[in-house]
């Protein structure tokens, strides 16, 4: 009998054993599934428009809504959905055809036409695994996009590794695009255009490729050097091939006639530019914890390519803690940059070379940007919408102004939330 009990409890307790083996805790990465949601409205105008050779209105609204949802697909890794639609209206687009909907003798105005508005929708759907130790991730992710003109769908990943504790932290990603065009020539110059132009005979030969893919390699490196200082770099390369140039974006030869119609100048061709670009840009942060309230935030990015566009960025953010849950954000950018070797104004390039481009965002000029944002954040999620909790609300806007003339406003409103089990 003694045996018969001695077994049984011996039994019972490697049973149990077991169980809490099994059973043992496993904090998960992300414990309970969030949603953010993010709305944007961007808005600009200035006198340099690329569909127009350089000259006309820039004006342009846009208004963007995102939704992210973030799931724990177990202990170690987490899904994420990120979809997104954007809306914009734009004067400049619209004088693809000027002359569908506008006023006779208004040249550079917004046409009614259907080309004055654009949608683009995009679906990002990624995962990220984590080893036991939480000192390895690797990710995948997808993509695809579609508008009007433009259809692109891609595929990445990567993997991170951190050392020292977590103090160091290695990382390298790839991706790929591969994009084609629907091409949307000015009306003057698509087959079977006839306005009665005397004399007005463009020399001018659609895109034969109208693909374009773009490949990236992506290497970061961060370290905490102090409890107070923390240091990252990144470096990407990308490649591109294809059709590069914008098919819709009008030039004017020094060397051509001019053809008006309605007061509104005809094309003598479309933007040219080569068939391949490099662009390697190299950007460092350094964070600086100052006290309970105030931390530096610094940032600087070099870039370069091989059509002789150079840019430098620097920028600083300041956030500053109000209490436990409001934070504000005052930061400010400086971007200048020098312009690609194919840039001409209008009527500068002739029609004897090979690639020229009107668009002044290829061109040299310098930036500056000011911001301002406010985040409120609850931690444990105490506010409930339906079965939600909110964490974070964010709120910023920024202004944006080119010494070539353009201005632009963004604003931008984000909420993150909880799934509740309970």
């Amino acid at each position: 009998m003694k045996n018969h009990l001695f077994l049984i409890a011996l039994f019972f307790g490697l049973w149990v054993r077991a169980q809490q083996t099994n059973t043992t805790y496993k904090k998960r990465i992300l414990e309970q599934a969030e949603l953010e949601t993010l709305f944007s409205y961007y808005s600009q105008d200035g006198q340099n428009a690329a569909v127009t050779g350089g000259e006309g209105t820039e004006e342009l609204t846009d208004a963007t809504s995102t939704l992210v949802l973030r799931m724990p697909l177990n202990e170690d890794a987490i899904v994420t959905i990120d979809a997104g639609i954007s809306a914009y209206s734009s004067a400049s687009t619209s004088n693809i055809d000027p002359f569908d909907g506008r006023q006779e003798g208004s040249p550079f105005q917004a046409s009614s036409g259907a080309s004055q508005n654009d949608i683009l929708a995009y679906f990002n759907p990624s995962i990220s695994h984590y080893s036991d130790s939480r000192n390895f991730i690797w990710n995948a992710n997808a993509y695809v996009s579609n508008e009007y003109d433009y259809f692109s769908i891609g595929f990445g990943g990567g993997i991170t590794q951190l050392f020292n504790e977590r103090n160091t932290e290695f990382s390298l990603g790839g991706q790929v695009f591969l994009d084609s065009w629907k091409p949307q020539y000015p009306i003057e110059l698509r087959p079977g255009y006839s306005n009665g132009i005397f004399g007005y005979e463009p020399d001018f030969t659609a895109f034969e490729n109208e693909n374009r893919n773009s490949y990236s390699l992506n290497f970061g490196f961060s370290q905490i050097l102090s409890q107070r200082l923390q240091f990252s770099l990144s470096v990407d390369a990308v490649f591109q091939e294809g059709l590069l140039s914008t098919p819709f974006q009008r030039i004017y030869f020094q060397d051509k006639e001019d053809f008006f119609q309605e007061n509104f100048q005809l094309a003598d061709d479309v933007e040219q530019l080569p068939n391949s670009r490099v662009k390697l840009p190299i950007g460092g942060r350094l964070n600086y914890y100052v006290n309970d309230w105030l931390v530096l935030r610094s940032f600087y990015r070099y870039y370069w390519d091989d059509w002789g566009l150079t840019g430098n960025t620097a920028q600083v953010e300041a956030p500053i803690k109000l209490n436990d849950k409001f934070t504000i954000y005052p930061t400010y950018r400086y971007y200048q940059q020098s312009g690609v070797r194919y840039f001409y104004q209008k009527e500068e390039a002739v029609s004897t070379m090979d690639f020229y481009t009107s668009d002044f965002d290829l061109s040299s000029y310098t930036a500056k940007q000011y911001g301002l944002g406010l985040q409120y954040k609850d931690v444990l999620a105490a506010g409930k919408i339906w079965f939600f909790g909110l964490k974070s609300i964010n709120l910023r806007y920024a202004y944006y102004t080119r010494n070539n003339g353009l201005d632009a406003s963004i604003i931008t409103l984000s909420s993150t939330f909880i799934l509740d089990n309970n």
